[in-house]
């Protein structure tokens, strides 16, 4: 799972009036892989490239206990709720951007190997989806281009800054299915992964900008 981790941010944006907050909930879809890959820079976390390990995604991600445990995780969405509410007194917020970021794993759940954790020690778990292209490219697809229609029926603004952020999420998925694999991993892994990161976080960030909610009767 890729850009589909971003479908739970788009939901949320819909559904609060926090319409600018979109880039904060970006972050917060994808926040354990930007800790995965600083621990990944610093060698507390590990993963190794074993080609054909699954039919899509060539990473053995063998060693990844405190970003994406569903322990570890939790610690990171109660964190980032912490932090949502000093800086905005929103209790309601805070609860949404934490489910944001537990949907992370969740959503991993679906399309991992059995590599995943319940607290960073066996069994390892993941339903393999990642094994079964026909299914999870059109799952994520659905998942993120239906979020995203969701939260622009429930908001208005001017056309650009959707279409922006449609052809980014497009293009990084595309790259991330298409591209030659990786020979390995070092530095460049993690700096590619922020720079994916940062751009789809911009553009939402530009976009959620640029809307507002729109009046609903009753």
């Amino acid at each position: 799972m890729f850009i589909g981790h971003w479908a739970p941010a788009l939901a949320a944006a819909a559904v609060t009036r926090r319409a600018p907050r979109l880039g904060a909930l970006f972050i917060a879809a994808q926040l354990v892989d930007w800790a995965f890959f600083v621990f990944l820079l610093v060698g507390v976390e590990h993963m190794r490239v074993v080609p054909g390990i699954t039919a899509m995604n060539p990473m053995d991600l063998y060693h990844m206990p405190y970003t994406h445990s569903l322990l570890g995780t939790g610690v990171w969405a109660a964190a980032f709720a912490l932090v949502a509410w000093f800086r905005l007194r929103d209790r309601s917020y805070a609860l949404l951007a934490a489910l944001v970021v537990m949907s992370h794993w969740l959503l991993d759940l679906l399309v991992h190997r059995p590599d995943l954790t319940l607290a960073g020690h066996p069994p390892k778990l993941g339903f393999g989806l990642w094994n079964v292209p026909y299914v999870e490219m059109p799952l994520e697809l659905a998942l993120t281009f239906g979020a995203f229609a969701f939260y622009l029926s429930r908001t208005r603004g001017p056309a650009l800054p959707p279409i922006l952020l449609g052809v980014v999420l497009l293009g990084l998925q595309a790259i991330n299915w298409f591209a030659p694999p990786p020979q390995g991993v070092t530095v460049g892994t993690s700096l590619l992964a922020f720079a994916a990161y940062g751009l789809a976080t911009l553009a939402a960030w530009w976009l959620g900008m640029t809307r507002s909610h729109v009046r609903r009767r009753g």
